[in-house]
């Protein structure tokens, strides 16, 4: 069996539980999902059909930002790039 790096999809089913009645209701919608050990992102268009995205990050995803963007810890995490 191949590892699986990367979920993706054009469209998703979100499934509520109305807290007033209990009832349940599902929908499908037109949302670009993209999920990796990164982070889970959705893309659509917000009400005016401009560009719209969320995006969550995992702990290594944010990780990972930090070092690219200089907040991440002053130390070589491989123990290979010491200056």
């Amino acid at each position: 069996m191949e590892k699986l790096t990367e979920i993706s999809a054009s469209e998703v089913t979100v499934e509520v539980r109305d807290s007033g009645t209990g009832q349940i209701f599902r929908r499908t919608l037109p949302i670009d999902y993209l999920e990796t050990a990164s982070c889970l992102r959705l893309r659509g268009e917000d009400a005016s059909g401009r560009p719209a995205e969320l995006v969550f990050f995992t702990r290594a995803g944010m990780a990972k930002l930090k070092d690219l963007t200089g907040w991440g810890a002053d130390r070589d995490p491989c123990g290979g790039h010491s200056i």
